[in-house]
């Protein structure tokens, strides 16, 4: 970690009082009253949603299929409430106050009078759909539908409902009842009220709001996808898994991709078939390296959760490596981390071009607040303007990697992204 950069803590305040600012949006749109939230789906991401708005005072329904899973959520929701009493974060009585604002169903229908539902069901487009079909059939006239997804289309979701004006995406970020970072996912339909309402919400429940257009993975997620690839390339081509993480550390990031593959879980989205192995997951879930749920994922971890390398993860990579013919090389930490973070920063060019976020500063808002980078930099796009485009962009046809129409054109010319 360096020391912080000329101004960017004043970028960074000013960066999320912009973000809360939707250019084309008059300041007299007329807000939607909401006194009433539906939270559907009562498991993590159900809970800890719906904990916020509890918390703001704001009563919430939340539904479940089974009796099993909704006791279950709510069991972890007050476990959470006694914690932060525990903590002194929060008076028992806020706490006693917070659960009894909440009606747990197993009826759908308990939506009816909702103003505002949010799903938080399996990221399934066809799940997804049928819930906000049968949403349509139930929500009154003049509630928000909000899809809690953190990739999928949510102009498809919107028309699977006849009112694609009510529908928006509200991606939260896990553990949801303390991250930050709201992205507020504007639909080619969505309407200014619906907009502005959701925005002026977060605000309400304690959320940094970032407006993204509609693409696969929206901002923060869209720009976390090279940055994966060339991690998983890097350890391919000879680069130590740790070494891959220690650069992430060292620049400041709480942790490291294959670190935060471990805790996530890296038999999420496997298909449990220990015979099919096509990648280096793959391969450590059929092993039983699921990260550290089971004490071992890329790293070995003893009973504190402290991590070590593992040699039997090395020769996992090494024989992928040879099968698929890719060379072996030494490679230093300058270039891992050129090939982590310039790659985002072409993305984040990329993102702006097509008017997916729409200012900069609010990529910066958005990887500060929901992905741990580090402040000192003022966020990635600031940060990049500190480097220098031109060496950005050099940077990444040194290692033979793609550069943004928008990020070649600035760095030509000399100009910045701020």
């Amino acid at each position: 970690m360096s020391d912080p950069l000329p101004g960017a803590k004043a970028h960074i305040d000013a960066a999320r009082i912009a973000a809360a600012t939707i250019d084309d949006l008059p300041a007299d749109t007329p807000l939607i009253p909401i006194q009433c939230v539906g939270v559907i789906g009562a498991g993590t991401m159900g809970g800890g949603i719906a904990m916020n708005f509890l918390t703001a005072g704001i009563p919430v329904t939340i539904v479940e299929r089974e009796q099993e899973a909704l006791d279950k959520g709510v069991a972890v929701m007050r476990r959470n409430y006694e914690n932060s009493v525990k903590r002194g974060k929060l008076d028992a009585s806020a706490a006693e106050a917070a659960m009894a604002r909440l009606t747990p169903s197993l009826d759908f229908e308990a939506l009816a009078g909702a103003d505002l539902i949010i799903e938080a069901v399996y990221e399934s487009m066809d799940v997804k759909k049928d819930v906000f079909g049968r949403l349509d059939a139930i929500a009154k006239p003049g509630a928000i539908l909000a899809s809690n997804t953190s990739y999928l289309d949510v102009d498809v979701i919107a028309h699977a409902t006849k009112r694609p004006e009510a529908v928006l995406g509200m991606h939260f970020f896990s553990p949801a009842n303390v991250m930050k970072l709201l992205e507020v996912v504007r639909g080619k339909l969505t309407g200014a009220s619906q907009l502005a309402t959701v925005m002026a919400l977060a605000v309400k429940i304690g959320k940094v709001p970032v407006v993204s257009g509609v693409c696969d993975g929206f901002i923060g997620n869209r720009m976390l996808s090279p940055r994966q690839q060339q991690a998983n390339a890097l350890i391919m081509q000879g680069a130590n898994y740790w070494d891959v993480d220690e650069v992430l550390l060292e620049f400041g990031f709480p942790m490291g991709p294959f670190q935060m593959g471990d805790l996530a879980g890296l038999d999420i989205g496997w298909h449990r078939d220990p015979t099919k192995v096509t990648t280096v997951r793959e391969a450590l879930c059929a092993v039983g390296r699921w990260g550290q749920k089971t004490g071992k994922g890329f790293y070995d971890y003893d009973a504190d959760r402290k991590r070590s390398p593992s040699p039997e993860v090395k020769s996992i990579i090494a024989d992928f490596a040879a099968k698929e013919g890719t060379a072996q090389r030494v490679i230093g930490k300058d270039e891992i981390r050129e090939r982590l973070l310039y790659p985002m920063i072409s993305e984040g060019a990329k993102i702006l071009d097509e008017g997916i976020a729409q200012r900069a500063s609010d990529i910066d808002t958005v990887w500060l607040n929901g992905y741990g980078w580090p402040a000192w930099t003022g966020g990635p796009m600031y940060w990049a303007d500190h480097v220098g485009l031109s060496e950005i962009v050099a940077g990444l046809e040194r290692n033979d990697l793609p550069v943004a129409p928008l990020l070649a054109k600035k760095a030509a010319a000399g100009e910045v992204f701020g």
